[in-house]
C-alpha cells in the first residue's frame, strides 16, 4: 500500500481524498496556488506545497511543479481528483516515468477513451450500442454533408476533443449545416486547439444516464449502477440522482452489462464512468467515457455503501476487485451549490462568505471546502459545495432535500441554493419527467 499520496487538485475533492487517505493510514500532501493558501484542503493535509500563482496554467496544470512537489515530499502516488490533469495522458505517463503511481487510467487508456471519435470506434468494436453517425473524424465539409444525409436530420456536430458543450451544434436541416460546421470548428479550435469534428444522430428527448464502473489491473470490471444527470445547463450538470426515475430493471441490467463490457474490452483500471444518452423509447447509446472520479460520485456511495476513493486507491495498489455488481438500496440526490447568481443568468459570484450554516440531520451529507470568512477566488470553477441527501424513497429524498436547502445559509455571495429549492418543487421534477432540455423551459421565480 502507498505510504504517501499527493493530491493534485483543490477544494472539496482534495479534502474528500484526504479524508479517505487518513482513514486508510496514508499520509497526504496538498498542493495549492497562492489563491488557495487558506483553503481547508491545505489545512487538513499532513504536508502542503505551494505550486504557483492563482492561474491554473501556472499551478494546478503545471506538471513539472506537481511532479517536483511529489518528489520533494517523497510521495509514492498522485491522486488527480477530477478536472485539471485527471484525464491528461501526458501527465499519467509523466508520473510513470518518475516512478510515481498515477491513481487513475494509464496514458494509453486516456488516449483511447479521451478522444471522443476514438472512443466511439473502440466502443463499436466492443459491441456497445453507439449513436449512428460518422465513423471517426470528418475530414471536410463535403464528407460532413454526406454523413449528415446518411445519418438523417436532425444531427449533432461535436468537437472530437470537446467537453462542457464547447464545439457542439444541433442541425435540423441541410441549409444550416455549413454555418454550424464553420462555427463549431472555430469554437473547438479556440477552446481545445483542435478543430476535428465528428457527427451523431440528434437524440430527441434524451436522458443523460451514466454507469459507474470500477476495473482492476487483472482485467476484471464491475458496475455500481446508474446516475441520472439530465438536469443540465449549457451541458453542465446541476443536480444528479440515483436510481434514475426513468430506469427499469431490464434497462439497468442492459446498461450495466454494456458498461462492464466497455471497461473490460479496454482492460480499464480504476474508477470510471460510461455515459449514455437514453431516448424516450429507452434505447441507449454510448456517449463518452470519463476516465476519472466524477463530481457526482457521492450519491453512488450513499446508495450502495461503498467508498469509491478507497476503491480507487486499492485498485491502484494492485488489489483485485470482488467482481460483483452493485444495485441501489436507497435513493440519493445531489445538488451542486455554486457561487453563481441564478437570477442573473447564473453569473459567477466570487467573494467572501460572511456567514455559513450547513444543514445536518439523518441522511444529509455535505462535501465542501468553504467556511465563514472564506474568500472564494475568481480563478476556478464556481462550485463551492455538494449537498447530498439519502432516503428510503425518491419522495422522501426530495422532501429531505427541501428541508436541507431551507437550512442552508450562505451570506456574502450569491449562490444557486434558491434555484435548487425551486427545482425541488417543480411538478415535472417531482414526477421524474425531465430530459436534458429541462432547463430550457425553467423559469426562476
Amino acid at each position: 500500500m502507498f505510504k504517501k499520496i499527493l493530491i493534485a487538485n483543490r477544494g472539496e475533492i482534495a479534502l474528500r481524498v484526504i479524508r479517505t487517505c487518513k482513514e486508510m493510514g496514508i499520509k497526504t500532501v496538498a498542493v495549492y496556488s497562492t489563491a488557495d493558501a487558506e483553503s481547508l484542503h491545505v489545512r487538513f493535509a499532513d504536508e502542503a506545497v505551494c505550486i504557483g500563482p492563482p492561474a491554473s496554467s501556472e499551478s494546478y496544470l503545471k506538471m513539472p511543479n506537481i511532479i517536483a512537489a511529489a518528489e520533494i515530499t517523497n510521495a509514492d502516488a498522485i491522486h488527480p481528483g477530477y478536472g485539471f490533469l485527471s484525464e491528461n495522458a501526458k501527465f499519467s505517463r509523466l508520473c510513470e516515468e518518475h516512478n510515481i503511481k498515477f491513481i487513475g487510467a494509464t496514458g494509453d487508456m486516456i488516449d483511447q477513451m479521451g478522444d471522443k471519435a476514438n472512443a466511439k470506434s473502440t466502443m463499436i468494436a466492443a459491441g456497445v450500442p453507439c449513436v449512428p453517425g460518422s465513423e471517426g473524424v470528418i475530414i471536410d465539409f463535403e464528407n460532413c454533408q454526406k454523413v449528415a444525409l446518411e445519418t438523417g436530420y436532425p444531427v449533432m456536430l461535436k468537437a472530437s476533443a470537446g467537453g462542457g458543450g464547447k464545439g457542439m451544434r444541433a442541425v435540423w436541416k441541410e441549409e444550416d449545416l455549413k454555418e454550424a460546421w464553420e462555427s463549431a470548428r472555430q469554437e473547438s479550435k479556440a477552446a481545445f486547439g483542435n478543430d476535428d469534428m465528428y457527427m451523431e444522430k440528434l437524440i430527441e428527448e434524451p436522458r443523460h444516464i451514466e454507469i459507474q464502473i470500477v476495473g482492476d489491473s487483472f482485467g476484471k470490471a464491475c458496475h455500481l449502477s446508474e446516475r441520472d444527470c439530465s438536469v443540465q445547463r449549457r451541458h453542465q450538470k446541476l443536480t444528479e440522482e440515483t436510481p434514475s426515475p426513468f430506469m427499469t430493471d431490464e434497462l439497468r441490467e442492459a446498461m450495466g452489462n454494456a458498461a462492464v463490457k466497455a471497461a473490460e474490452y479496454i482492460k480499464y483500471e480504476g474508477a470510471g464512468t460510461v455515459e449514455f444518452l437514453v431516448d424516450k423509447h429507452r434505447n441507449f447509446y454510448f456517449m463518452e467515457m470519463n476516465t476519472r472520479i466524477q463530481v457526482e460520485h457521492p450519491i453512488t456511495e450513499e446508495v450502495v455503501n461503498y467508498d469509491l476513493i478507497r476503491e480507487q486507491i486499492l485498485v491502484a495498489a494492485g488489489v483485485p476487485i470482488s467482481g460483483k455488481n452493485y444495485y441501489p438500496q436507497l435513493h440519493s440526490i445531489e445538488c451542486r451549490i455554486n457561487a453563481e447568481d441564478p437570477y442573473n443568468n447564473f453569473r459567477p459570484a466570487p467573494g467572501k462568505i460572511t456567514t455559513l450554516h450547513t444543514p445536518g440531520g439523518h441522511g444529509v451529507r455535505m462535501d465542501t471546502h468553504v467556511y465563514a470568512g472564506y474568500m472564494i477566488p475568481p480563478n476556478y470553477d464556481s462550485m463551492i459545495a455538494k449537498l447530498i441527501v439519502t432516503a428510503q424513497t425518491r419522495e422522501e429524498a426530495i422532501n429531505k432535500m427541501k428541508r436541507a436547502l431551507d437550512e442552508f445559509v450562505i451570506e456574502g455571495v450569491k449562490t444557486t441554493i434558491p434555484f435548487h429549492r425551486q427545482l425541488m418543487d417543480h411538478p415535472d421534477y417531482i414526477a421524474g419527467n425531465y430530459t436534458t432540455k429541462f432547463m430550457e423551459d425553467f423559469v426562476l421565480q
